[in-house]
C-alpha cells in the first residue's frame, strides 16, 4: 500500500528540512534492523516523550515527505519511521504501527495519533496490526 505525495505539497522551511532529513536517514538505517531488534529500539526511543496529538504527527509526516521523495513515494516502513522520529524530536511520540491484510496480501507500515491513522486513506483499516510502539505510559 503506498501513498504518493501531491504534487501541491509544500515544502517545509529550511529549519524544518534539517530536522526532518535527520529523521529521514536514521530511518533508512533502522529499516534495515530486524524487527524485534527495530521495535526495542523504538520503546528506547519514545521513552520521556509526550503523546502526539494528530495534529503534530500530521505535521511531522508532512515535513518528511515534503523533504524526501523517497518517503513521499511507496516506502512507507521509511516513511512511517521517520515521522515517528521525528515527532520524537519535536518531544512527542505518536503510536508506530506495521500490520498485513489479505487478500491480496499486503504489508504496510503507518503511525496515528488520537486513535487514528495519521495522513493514511480508509482502506487503512483492512491491515491487522502485528506490531505497534505506542508513547510510553
Amino acid at each position: 500500500m503506498s501513498q504518493v505525495l501531491p504534487s501541491s505539497a509544500a515544502r517545509p522551511p529550511l529549519r524544518r528540512r534539517v530536522a526532518a532529513h535527520a529523521a529521514v536517514a536514521v530511518a533508512r538505517l533502522l529499516a534495515h534492523l530486524s524487527p524485534a531488534r527495530l521495535t526495542s529500539l523504538l520503546r528506547v526511543a519514545r521513552r520521556g516523550a509526550a503523546p502526539a496529538s494528530h495534529e503534530q504527527a500530521l505535521a511531522a509526516r508532512r515535513d518528511v515527505t515534503g523533504t524526501s521523495t523517497f518517503c513521499s513515494g511507496r516506502y512507507c516502513l521509511q516513511r512511517s519511521l521517520a515521522t515517528a522520529l521525528l515527532c520524537r524530536l519535536r518531544g512527542t511520540w505518536p503510536t508506530w504501527c506495521t500490520g498485513v491484510r489479505t487478500p491480496p496480501f499486503a504489508a504496510h507500515a503507518w503511525v496515528e495519533a488520537e486513535g487514528r491513522p495519521v495522513g493514511e486513506p480508509p482502506e487503512i483499516t483492512a491491515f491487522t496490526r502485528l506490531l505497534t510502539v505506542p508513547p510510553a505510559r
